[in-house]
C-alpha cells in the first residue's frame, strides 16, 4: 500500500491528503477485522465448553448407594465380571473371577487395551460391571454407601489433575472428608510427600509446600505430578490402595524408594498395582495377566517366569532393553 501509494503521489496521480487519509482509514478498519478473528475464536471456545458443560449436566447422577456405614477391611472379590463400553459390540473384561485377601498386593500386567484400567475402576464405582459383581468385604459395592466405600480407596490414575493452587493445598485435598484421617501424624503433607519421594524435590523451590503448580500442575514435570498424586493418595492411609500405571514417569531408582515405603505403610493393607513396567511388580503377592479381557496368566513373579509364558518373555525383553540402556 505504502509502495504503490507513493508512487502515484510522486506522479500527482494522487493527492498527498488523500492517501493519509486513505491510510488513516486502512488502519481504523484493521483493528475491527482483528477483533472479528478473536470473536470468531472465542465463539468457537464458547461452543466446546458448552458442550462439555452439557455433557456434565446430562449425566444420569450416580447411585449413592445404600447400606449403613461400615468399617471397611479390604478384601476384594470380582465374580463373573463383564464390561462393555456403550456403542461397543468388544468386552473390554469377559468373565473375570478372582479375589484378593485383605492386605495382600495384587499386580495386573498386560498390552495396553487389555482391560487394566478399566478393572481399576470398577473397585471405586467410577465405572459399573456389565454383568457380574464387585464384592468388598463380602458385600457387593452397589451395597455400600458411595462414600464409604470411597472414603477407603486411594486412588492414583494414570493422568492425574492437579489444581492451580499450592502443592500443601493439592495435597490436603486427600484429606478432604475424612473423619478417620490418621491423627498421630503432626505434618501428614511432609509424611505423604516423603513416602512418594517429593520431599527432596520441593527442598529446591523457593516456595518449598507452598509453590502454586499451575493449572493440571504445568510447573511440575511428569513425575513430580505422579508423585504429588501418589501423596494425596497415601496422605489418609487408605484401606485399599489402586494404582494404575502411577510411577511409569519415574525413573527405576526413586520408584525402589517410592516401593519400599508403601510396602512399609500399606502392610495389612490391600494394594492393587497396574504397570507395564515389570520392576514394579516383582514383589507382588500374586500378579495377574490381562489379555483381551481375559486372565490368561496368574502366580507369583517367580512362578510365572518358571512357566516361560507371556509373562516370561516380557520380564525377558524388558530386562534386556535396561541392560541394553546401561552400557
Amino acid at each position: 500500500v505504502l509502495w504503490l501509494g507513493g508512487l502515484r503521489v510522486i506522479d500527482e496521480s494522487l493527492s498527498l491528503g488523500a492517501f493519509v487519509a486513505f491510510n488513516a482509514y486502512l488502519i481504523r478498519m484493521s483493528r475491527p477485522l482483528m477483533m472479528l478473528g478473536r470473536m470468531v475464536d472465542e465463539f468457537q471456545r464458547s461452543i466446546a465448553s458448552l458442550a462439555r458443560i452439557e455433557a456434565v449436566i446430562d449425566h444420569p447422577p450416580e447411585d449413592r448407594g445404600s447400606g449403613a456405614d461400615r468399617c471397611i477391611t479390604g478384601e476384594i472379590e470380582l465374580r463373573d465380571v463383564s464390561f462393555t463400553f456403550p456403542g461397543d459390540d468388544t468386552p473390554v473384561l469377559d468373565r473375570i473371577s478372582l479375589r484378593i485377601p485383605a492386605g495382600d498386593t495384587l499386580a495386573i500386567v498386560g498390552r495396553v487395551g487389555s482391560g487394566k484400567s478399566t478393572l481399576a475402576r470398577l473397585l471405586p464405582r467410577l465405572l459399573e460391571p456389565t454383568t457380574g459383581e464387585v464384592l468388598v468385604d463380602g458385600t457387593p459395592v452397589q451395597q455400600m454407601p458411595l462414600a464409604t466405600l470411597r472414603s477407603a480407596i486411594g486412588y492414583v490414575p494414570q493422568d492425574s489433575f492437579l489444581f492451580s493452587e499450592t502443592i500443601r493445598e493439592n495435597l490436603s485435598i486427600g484429606l478432604d472428608g475424612v473423619s478417620d484421617s490418621p491423627s498421630s501424624r503432626p505434618e501428614p503433607v511432609e509424611w505423604a510427600a516423603g513416602i512418594s519421594q517429593l520431599a527432596g524435590d520441593l527442598e529446591d523451590f523457593p516456595a518449598g509446600y507452598e509453590t502454586m503448580v499451575g493449572e493440571r500442575g504445568v510447573t511440575l514435570s511428569g513425575g513430580q505430578k505422579q508423585r504429588a498424586a501418589l501423596a494425596r493418595a497415601v496422605i489418609r492411609e487408605p484401606r485399599i490402595l489402586v494404582l494404575d500405571d502411577a510411577l511409569a514417569s519415574v525413573d527405576t531408582h526413586t520408584e525402589e524408594r517410592i516401593l519400599k515405603s508403601l510396602r512399609e505403610i500399606m502392610k495389612a493393607r490391600t494394594t492393587i498395582v497396574i504397570a507395564h513396567r515389570l520392576s514394579t511388580v516383582r514383589d507382588a503377592d500374586r500378579i495377574i495377566l490381562l489379555n483381551d479381557g481375559h486372565i490368561t496368566e496368574s502366580g507369583t513373579h517367580d512362578e510365572l517366569v518358571a512357566k516361560g509364558g507371556r509373562y516370561a518373555d516380557m520380564y525377558r525383553r524388558q530386562n534386556l532393553t535396561q541392560e541394553l540402556g546401561d552400557l
